[in-house]
């Protein structure tokens, strides 16, 4: 059953917990933002939809309003989930924060599940309730809006062609492993040839550090011993998940679970010949710009992105969009499924700032990838005053004396702020790599990161306000 809080406390509990909270001038001041109720009935409705009867049958489970304070705690201290569970079982400020008190700390799995319940949906929803609250409390106003891109990594290794083969037949051979110790030796005969897939990976590796006229001939000889390794394990694979379907291997009282890791092969099969596609057409052919290329076997939603850095030319991930209004207030955030152009992404920044604050900013700040003279052109007749947003290579006189105006200037430094903001996104709340799994877990990671840190620039201006 999900409540949407706790029941009311003990009267000894209250005085207990009012001595011990020292709370930092930013949870003092977001405490009573997270008691919305159209905050908590977001996530109290995406709670009640894990089963038919959650709310009204089974135990009880965490309440909605415990459930987001903890997420918010985790991602603002960019914690794990196990030393979440115990830094707030061992601190009295924290238990209070999160309205445990003397109650029992959900333990790590629960909720993570509970985490994967909400969904980046119900995450983007309550990031935009906050911006509302925000700009009810006047620290975001929405006359300014500047634009930045980065990218967050999926949590991978570094993709070779020889690395991406001994996943697969290591995956593989794993399923294959299970099955035969459920449905036992019947049908075909489980040929365990990890160990060659390794020797010829690690054989590649060291080759391919060597230099000479031939390296190329000792790598080729190399990988094709590699090919044919995984496409052995590949036809073998093939014949487990062909045998389970027709009955041949059967487990006696676990036929859910035998075909549970049937559907693991059908899923892991077609991305490990696609690899052995990638692997020939760079190899044999010299081609490395195979279409869809596939990146990780486990996070195969990955994308090389390139945004010409000297430290990191290559990035495997996926593109976020980052706008902020004042008060360093992160308005509206997005991952994009496949990289689009900065240039393209200005007038949808407009629209989506108007539909959040209410009205068109009179700056707009982006760096020199947003630009081009339609965007310029369309966000003067959105109603925005002032585009500061420079030309890459420009040679127009006029151009230069427009980008060299005083307000020009103090857009481009205050669009800055950007970059500074991607940085404590990613130092401080974990945005350099998302440790959520899949499409969904990488927007959820951005998400509630993002959420972290507009909850402490609130909390921060608010104080100030306080004090001030």
């Amino acid at each position: 059953m999900i409540d949407l809080r706790y029941e009311q406390r003990q009267l000894w509990e209250g005085f207990f917990f009012a001595e011990a909270s020292q709370w930092e001038p930013w949870m003092k001041q977001i405490d009573p933002l997270l008691e919305d109720e159209e905050l908590l009935d977001l996530v109290h409705t995406a709670l009640g939809k894990r089963r038919p009867q959650s709310r009204q049958r089974g135990r009880k489970q965490t309440p909605a309003e415990v459930v987001v304070r903890l997420l918010a705690l985790k991602h603002v201290r960019n914690w794990s989930y196990g030393v979440l569970e115990r830094e707030v079982r061992a601190n009295v400020v924290y238990r209070k924060f999160t309205r445990i008190e003397a109650g029992k700390v959900p333990d790590a799995k629960s909720l993570a599940r509970q985490c994967q319940a909400l969904g980046p949906e119900v995450i983007e929803k309550i990031h935009q309730r906050l911006v509302v609250m925000a700009h009810e409390k006047k620290v975001v106003r929405g006359r300014k809006l500047r634009v930045d891109t980065t990218v967050v990594e999926t949590n991978i290794h570094y993709p070779t062609d020889s690395s991406l083969l001994a996943d697969g037949v290591r995956v593989l051979t794993r399923t294959m492993r299970k099955i035969t110790a459920l449905a036992g030796e019947a049908g075909t005969h489980l040929r365990d040839r990890l160990r060659s897939a390794g020797r010829q990976a690690m054989q590649i590796a060291r080759t391919s550090r060597n230099k000479g006229a031939q390296v190329q001939e000792q790598l080729q000889r190399g990988y094709r011993k590699l090919l044919t390794v995984s496409r052995k394990v590949v036809n073998q694979a093939r014949r487990f998940g062909e045998e389970i379907a027709t009955g041949v291997k059967r487990a006696r009282g676990q036929q859910k679970i035998l075909q549970g890791l049937r559907r693991k092969l059908e899923t892991t099969i077609p991305l490990v010949k696609q690899v052995i596609r990638q692997t020939r057409a760079r190899v044999f052919r010299g081609n490395p710009h195979a279409p869809d290329k596939l990146l990780s076997l486990f996070e195969p939603q990955t994308e090389v992105i390139r945004k010409g850095k000297a430290s990191r030319p290559n990035e495997f991930g996926k593109m976020v969009k980052i706008q902020e209004g004042e008060n360093q207030i992160i308005t509206s955030y997005r991952v994009y499924a496949e990289r689009p152009s900065d240039s393209d992404l200005v007038e949808e920044s407009i629209q989506v700032h108007q539909q959040r604050l209410g009205r068109v900013p009179d700056l707009l700040a982006g760096d020199a990838g947003f630009y081009s003279a339609a965007n310029e052109r369309a966000a003067l007749a959105m109603g925005v005053k002032y585009v500061s947003i420079p030309s890459r290579s420009t040679k127009s006189a006029a151009r230069k004396q427009h980008q060299k105006q005083r307000w020009f200037k103090k857009g481009q430094k205050w669009r800055t702020g950007c970059e500074g903001r991607i940085s404590v996104l990613k130092r401080r709340h974990g945005l350099n790599r998302s440790r959520y799994r899949g499409a969904d877990g990488m927007e959820r990671w951005v998400g509630l990161g993002v959420i972290a840190d507009t909850l402490i620039n609130i909390g921060t201006v608010l104080a100030e306000r306080d004090t001030g």
